[in-house]
């Protein structure tokens, strides 16, 4: 795999973060479509087929790459900004939804890889190879709804990835961590990754706190989100446009036109 560009970068804001990476000439950080905030003068972007991280790379294996992302929901192709100019020059990356950036140095990794959520996935220096991974518990992945499909990335460079709400980083030592599904952003490819029922009938049922959880084994950090998408979704559904009796009555209906 070839060595990643070595990128500068600095995360800005509180609640709501954005990554501002600093290219020097001819440096190259590959985006998710849609994610780029602002870029200053002498930077150019191109959407491409891939990630890059393989030059040498076919056809056939550029479109094999882009359909498993569709999987994911992702965008077909990756946006590949470059500093074309002769000093160094700034591009900001925003997510799709308030949260908090997470920078990945992938090199201080055993073996340079981490899984993450099919939505996590913000930005990287070019040489970060982007691809996807299938829970190897397949019949639990279809029933739990979540973390079936998960996004792979390898290299020895920079990425940064994308959590909603507060981030909570957790060492496992030979130990096993339940968590909500929707809540687990990342974790080192060699910590075993299931879903599994939440417990008995009662608690699945009157709980609430959904039916499956996800379980987190062995050795290495895993990353936590405290408020995932959907949760963000649930919260703010009472307050849609045709949610209430204001909806419905005579009195809203005539504040809504």
């Amino acid at each position: 795999m070839a060595l990643s560009h070595e990128i500068d970068y600095q995360i800005k804001g509180e609640s709501i973060q954005i990554v501002e990476v600093e290219l020097d000439p001819m440096e190259t950080v590959i985006a998710e479509a849609g994610a780029m905030l602002y870029m200053e003068d002498g930077i150019g972007f191109e959407s491409k087929m891939g990630d890059g991280s393989n030059p040498n790379q076919g056809l056939f294996d550029k479109l094999l790459s882009a359909g498993t992302r569709m999987l994911t929901g992702e965008s077909l192709f990756m946006t590949h900004f470059t500093n074309r100019g002769n000093r160094k020059a700034k591009v900001g990356f925003s997510a799709p939804y308030p949260g908090t950036v997470i920078p990945i140095d992938l090199s201080t990794f055993p073996n340079r890889e981490l899984i993450v959520q099919k939505d996590g996935f913000l930005c990287a220096a070019l040489g970060t190879k982007v691809s996807i991974t299938f829970n190897k518990r397949i019949g639990s992945g279809l029933v739990g709804g979540e973390g079936f499909i998960l996004q792979k990335l390898q290299g020895d460079g920079k990425a940064f990835v994308h959590a909603g709400g507060t981030v909570i980083e957790r060492t496992l030592n030979n130990e096993t961590l339940r968590v909500d599904t929707g809540c687990v952003v990342a974790f080192e490819s060699h910590i075993d990754f299931d879903v599994q029922a939440a417990g008995g009938l009662r608690s699945m049922i009157f709980g609430g706190e959904g039916i499956f959880l996800a379980t987190l084994r062995g050795t290495g950090r895993v990353w936590l989100q405290s408020m995932p998408i959907r949760k963000l979704v649930q919260a703010l559904a009472p307050y849609g446009r045709n949610s209430g009796k204001e909806g419905s009555s005579l009195l809203g209906s005539f504040f809504e036109q």
